[in-house]
């Protein structure tokens, strides 16, 4: 069975030799990593990836894991968001983007800060199971047929895209996603930080539920080394 790696939750064509040089700089203390990532070309792709017998090292999203994939892997550590505004070590908020409105920063408490009247707007969501771009939102603001009226896009960035063109309302972006657009989109100049959805869990890196303790340590002190956050006790809000 081939062992493959996956990292493509911030892996936009932009930032894939930062994504690329990541690997690398693991696969120094941990050989056992391949020598290229695998990048699925869906999300149903995605999808069975994250479940493969043979994937040593990958990242993925708390919804999907509530969702049934917690079954399938193990948590190695999770991503670090205090270098974005929004995140909080590993803890990270979905900012609310819309066309015009008044610009809102992130707040100083953990809890949310959403604009009125989302009920009557249409969302453009990158997946339902997404918990920065459906999940926490539609918890957040009481909207809990958010994704069945939503305009599905299947990525942060398509989302950003369809507000900026009028296909939707508002999106719910992951604040590293936020800061990756407003550098390398051009579509995000037209839109507008109007609120912020509470402190939640960031993304997790994960390895299949059959690889060795042994493995899965040394992947966690790797991705420690690398800027990872190793697993800790966390004040963020979890979604019920």
């Amino acid at each position: 069975m081939s062992r493959l790696a996956t990292l493509p939750m911030y892996d936009w064509p932009e930032l894939r030799p930062q994504t690329d040089a990541l690997l690398a700089a693991l696969r120094l203390r941990v050989p056992e990593l391949p020598a290229r990532l695998t990048r699925p070309a869906s999300e149903r792709a995605l999808q069975a990836l994250w479940r493969y017998p043979g994937l040593v090292l990958g990242q993925t999203c708390w919804g999907p894991m509530r969702a049934g994939l917690q079954d399938h892997v193990h948590v190695l550590a999770q991503a670090d968001y205090s270098d974005v505004a929004g995140g909080q070590g590993v803890c990270y908020r979905s900012v609310i983007v819309m066309r015009s409105g008044t610009p809102l920063p992130p707040p100083s408490h953990e809890g949310a800060c959403l604009p009125q009247g989302l009920g009557s707007l249409r969302a453009a969501i990158n997946s339902p199971l997404s918990l920065s771009g459906c999940l926490a939102l539609a918890v957040d603001a009481g909207l809990r047929d958010l994704a069945a009226h939503a305009l599905l896009t299947g990525s942060h960035r398509a989302s950003i895209r369809a507000v900026a063109a009028g296909k939707a309302d508002f999106a719910a972006i992951d604040c590293r996603t936020w800061a990756l657009a407003r550098a390398h989109e051009p579509m995000a100049r037209d839109l507008i930080a109007t609120g912020w959805t509470a402190l939640r869990m960031g993304l997790p890196y994960i390895t299949a539920r059959g690889t060795s303790r042994d493995l899965r340590q040394r992947l966690s002190a790797a991705l420690v080394a690398t800027g990872a956050v190793a697993l800790p006790e966390t004040e963020c809000e979890e979604i019920p």
